[in-house]
Order: C-alpha cells, then structure tokens, then sequence
C-alpha cells in the first residue's frame, strides 16, 4: 500500500503546422481561424492566411495540390 503508482508517460505533443507555408500553431489543437481539411484519408490544416488566400479554391473543394 506505501508503493508509488506509476502514470504512463504522455505521447509527446504534436505541433499543428499550415501545410502551405509551415506556419505553426500555439499547442496541439489548431486554432478555429484554420481550415482542416482531409485529402487523400490524410487531415491537413491550413493558417488564416494561407485560407484567406486560398479561399475561391478551397470553396470550390479543390486539393491544395491545385492552389
């Protein structure tokens, strides 16, 4: 009863980065100005920035591979 419990180590957290330009986000979760989007089985977030850019294509559903 007098032993220590010992907690599984936590997985090392992943930053969020912009597929486009390499930006990356404060933390693990992306922030709700980025796009995810999901091409290929694959989810790939975009920044404000990039989406703002971008924004024609990625309401017409084209892959980032066209923009």
């Amino acid at each position: 009863m007098d032993e220590e419990t010992h907690h599984p180590a936590k997985p090392a957290v992943e930053q969020v980065t912009c597929a486009r330009c390499g930006a990356t986000a404060d933390g693990d979760i992306a922030p709700p100005t980025w796009i995810c989007s999901v091409e290929d089985g694959r989810s790939q977030y975009f920044c404000d920035a990039c989406s703002r850019t971008h924004l024609g294509a990625i309401e017409s559903r084209l892959d980032s591979a066209w923009w």
